[in-house]
């Protein structure tokens, strides 16, 4: 597999590289790509997490579960 980076992505690998924490550029894309699939699965359980507080809510909206903005305000 052949990837291309921009100019300045090139740059940002060789300086990890150049740090010695990463022994090649593999290694700093493979440390990438691991990061960016931890964070799309922390997204995902996000949206999971989202979409069950928002079917609760409207489940709770159409038992007529509801706060009267007038009210709220008023007390604010």
């Amino acid at each position: 597999m052949n990837v291309s980076l921009t100019p300045e992505l090139e740059e940002f690998v060789a300086a990890k590289v150049k740090t010695r924490r990463y022994t090649s550029a593999s290694e700093v894309v493979r440390e990438a790509l691991r990061l960016l699939e931890e964070h799309e699965k922390i997204r995902a359980a996000q949206l999971a997490e989202f979409q069950v507080e928002l079917d609760h809510r409207l489940a709770a909206l159409d038992r007529g579960e509801h706060v009267d903005p007038a009210r709220v305000r008023a007390e604010l």
